[in-house]
């Protein structure tokens, strides 16, 4: 079995920009640069067949590329003891689009969809013990977070292996968007 995702990875100066605020804070497992992404969608463990026939049928996907603005920093879950912490972004109609259109390829392969709500972010720390004073300051610190617009001219299949330390992401195939 293969746990699969798909994503977009960030240029190298955005996760220069995520890895500068990524410290002072209790209890953060901070995530390594090179795992850095925003998840399109989770699929979950499918088999090498479902898997070979994932990465075919993704390549059907067809949308142009688009510029993305990270924004704000936020943790899950809401209301109860903080276990990730994330940056969240601008409002971006064409991420939604694309998001549509590989949960519809997805769906064809009868993947069925996602049950919670797409909220893209990027999960920059995981948490465990970390004071809730500790969070706010870090938070209300950081309120005006922002980095510099990128563009987005392509998509990924990944895979993911859960280890001790951590997941360890494996690009298994690219997808590029066409250009604008």
């Amino acid at each position: 079995m293969i746990r699969l995702f798909v994503a977009i990875d960030l240029p190298d100066g955005v996760k220069e920009g995520l890895r500068a605020i990524s410290f002072g804070l209790p209890g953060a497992k901070w995530v390594p640069a090179d795992q850095l992404h925003l998840t399109l969608r989770f699929i979950g463990e499918v088999d090498g067949g479902l898997f070979r026939e994932i990465r075919e049928a993704l390549q059907h996907v067809e949308s142009e590329g688009f510029a993305m603005n990270l924004k704000g920093l936020g943790y899950f879950p809401p209301r109860q003891e903080p276990r990730v912490l994330w940056v969240g972004m601008e409002k971006c109609e064409p991420l939604w689009q694309l998001r549509k259109k590989v949960d519809r390829e997805l769906a064809q392969l009868g993947i069925p969809p996602e049950k919670r709500n797409f909220s893209p972010h990027i999960t920059i720390a995981r948490l465990k013990e970390t004071p809730l004073a500790r969070l706010t300051n870090f938070l209300s610190g950081n309120a005006l977070f922002a980095l510099p617009e990128f563009q987005v001219d392509c998509f990924y299949l990944y895979s993911s292996v859960m280890t001790p330390k951590g997941p360890i992401h494996q690009q298994e195939a690219g997808y590029h968007l066409a250009a604008e």
